[in-house]
């Protein structure tokens, strides 16, 4: 059993019964490019990755490791529609550990609909439904500015369970003045991305971003960001 600083798992049904969509999907790329994410001296809000944004592009990020810094092998991949964020982060967050589904299907999995996905128990309910087990627990943030015990868990759980290969998904809220890199100036963007590593002596964590904002798919941000941005939503670790 997983051992936890604190435990606040929820179990969160999607409301009704969904009929699974039948969905055009965008053919997948063969051989995605590989990239490799540079650690030693990259700074918060640094582009890895920028200029492709066609829906449904495939990355393949190296894993790495430095002495301060560790982040995870993803197939990252770009949002196929503007609402499938949460599919999209879902399977990022997969295919550390699997052959990911299709985002289609994860859409129909998590309920998604063109209004988006509700909640991020939602996220956890279906990365433990596909790895088979029970490891992702809903950590609710709803103090903004989070509290000093909403911070050191989040760190906590970064760190945790990066280093057993396992990434997190983040039900994020980014308004004008606080916001990743390239996300538009003049909107609240309510959206989800996927954290897959992290560095403990820049404090800086590791961002795939399926909505490739300007191109910014891969980059860094501060943990001090990350803490202000999921406020008042909440993550899946």
């Amino acid at each position: 059993m997983r051992k936890r600083l604190v435990s606040t798992a929820i179990a969160v049904a999607a409301a009704g019964a969904l009929l699974q969509p039948t969905l055009a999907q965008a053919s997948p790329v063969p051989h995605p490019a590989s990239v490799s994410v540079l650690a030693h001296g990259s700074k918060a809000g640094t582009a890895v990755v920028s200029g492709q944004n066609k829906p449904g592009t495939r990355l393949e990020v190296a894993a790495g490791r430095t002495q301060s810094a560790h982040w995870l092998q993803i197939d990252y991949q770009v949002q196929e529609t503007g609402y499938w964020c949460g599919p999209a982060a879902t399977r990022i967050a997969l295919s550390a550990r699997m052959a990911p589904p299709s985002q289609g299907d994860l859409a129909w999995q998590l309920g998604t609909t063109q209004n988006g996905t509700d909640h991020i128990g939602q996220v956890t309910n279906v990365l433990n439904s596909n790895l088979g087990g029970g490891w992702y627990e809903t950590k609710e943030m709803p103090n903004d500015p989070p509290t000093q015990a909403q911070r050191d868990l989040l760190w906590y759980d970064i760190v945790f369970d990066i280093d057993r290969n396992y990434p997190l998904v983040a039900n994020i809220v980014a308004p004008p003045g606080n916001q990743p890199p390239g996300y538009p100036s003049d909107q609240t963007i309510y959206h989800y991305f996927t954290v897959f590593g992290y560095d403990e002596v820049d404090r800086t964590v590791l961002i795939a971003d399926p909505a490739s904002f300007s191109g910014n798919q891969i980059y860094w941000i501060s943990f001090d960001q990350l803490a202000t941005l999921i406020p008042p939503k909440g993550y899946s670790a």
